[in-house]
């Protein structure tokens, strides 16, 4: 195990835990299996389907960021992982498998930490497509409380421009 590459993780992260040993061992799994480094824009694209722990690891390894917008949040709740390659048609999902593991968070992380991926993961294909690339959106102000939006979250309601914190989504409830 990369023991510095680890430690880069956690000092990211602010602490060490059996989440960040998922995002650890995904990532490096992810890297070796489609042959990438960091990616310095957008050649890489992670889409998780989680927001948990693991995702720190995910950023620090694959630089797939929220801002550069190749890591992608899709809840789901699943410790499922994602990857795409930007220049190839390759990409591989990853599954969290249920597999017996110490009791304790400490003997929980070490044994993932030293775990071959093929019996930690499952390997399959991505069931969606490679999302496109990011996109610049103009700003709109609101005009309730006057704060800049992204324009695709502006709402249209009885005639006035407004975010969404404003608009307040007409829900029935179900």
């Amino acid at each position: 195990m990369d023991r510095e590459l680890w430690n880069k993780c956690v000092e990211f992260h602010g602490h060490y835990c059996p989440g960040l040993a998922v995002g650890f061992q995904v990532s490096l799994a992810a890297r070796e299996k489609l042959n990438f480094g960091s990616s310095e824009d957008e050649e890489i694209v992670c889409v998780t389907e989680n927001d948990a722990c693991g995702i720190d690891a995910v950023q620090v390894i694959t630089g797939c960021t929220l801002g550069k917008g190749n890591l992608i949040y899709r809840p789901c709740g699943k410790q499922a992982f994602s990857f795409f390659r930007r220049d190839s048609d390759q990409n591989l999902r990853l599954v969290l498998k249920q597999v017996d593991l110490p009791d304790d968070r400490d003997g929980r992380m070490e044994a993932m930490l030293n775990m071959d991926p093929l019996k930690l993961f499952i390997f399959k294909e991505p069931h969606y497509e490679l999302p496109e690339k990011a996109k610049l959106f103009n700003t709109i102000n609101c005009e309730k409380c006057g704060e800049g939006t992204a324009e695709h979250f502006i709402r249209l309601k009885e005639g006035q421009k407004l975010c969404t914190d404003c608009a307040q989504e007409y829900s029935r409830g179900w």
